[in-house]
């Protein structure tokens, strides 16, 4: 696959090229290493697309995993707890430790609900999301996934690897694309994610 273009919000692409320039390198290396070719060929069984030969997202992610795990970049998921309580929620939201998180909410008479966040590939503090899926997944990767992990100290840059819209057009409907997601990442505003965030579009060779 290739890389066909980037967006850097609040200069991660910039951090990563001074602080973290080999990590960015195996990045890039990675997204070339996919051969796209090896997930063509899912019929589609949409109405609309009955019979049409088109990428698979699910070999697609297979195929960055592969290439990510082999460089040594890991999944990262991290538990926490949480309840229906405004209150207690903003009092335990930055604390790291899960018993104390949920201490404090059953101390206070409410029920604590496990839960979890999870982002695909982790190394040296850099968080990277492959996503293939609905066009709402990229949206709460940035908001939510990134976030969370940076908020919490975890993370200094998120990576979201999208397709352009000349591959998400072979693919499923309804999958979310780079043209689009740039719109809006733009639409909300120079701060909004919070996380310094590389946004890349991607194209099969």
């Amino acid at each position: 696959m290739k890389i066909a273009q980037v967006y850097s919000h609040l200069n991660g692409e910039e951090f990563l090229r001074v602080h973290q320039p080999v990590l960015w390198e195996e990045v890039q290396t990675a997204i070339k290493n996919v051969d796209a070719g090896k997930a063509f060929g899912k019929v589609s069984r949409e109405k609309t697309r009955k019979g049409d030969i088109l990428y698979s997202p699910q070999k697609l992610n297979q195929l960055f995993k592969d290439e990510f795990f082999a460089k040594g970049w890991k999944e990262m998921r991290t538990a926490y707890f949480v309840n229906e309580d405004l209150q207690t929620t903003r009092e335990i939201v930055a604390l790291k430790d899960k018993k104390q998180q949920k201490q404090i909410i059953t101390d206070k008479g409410f029920q604590a609900f496990n839960t979890y966040n999870q982002v695909d590939f982790v190394k040296e503090r850099i968080a990277v999301e492959v996503q293939f899926g609905k066009y709402f997944s990229v949206q709460y990767d940035l908001h939510v996934k990134h976030t969370f992990f940076y908020e919490r100290g975890d993370i200094d840059v998120g990576i979201e690897i999208i397709p352009m819209h000349s591959l998400m057009a072979q693919m499923s409907t309804g999958v979310a694309w780079y043209e689009n997601e740039l719109t809006n990442i733009v639409w909300e505003g120079r701060s909004n994610p919070s996380v310094p965030i590389v946004l890349i579009g991607i194209e099969a060779v």
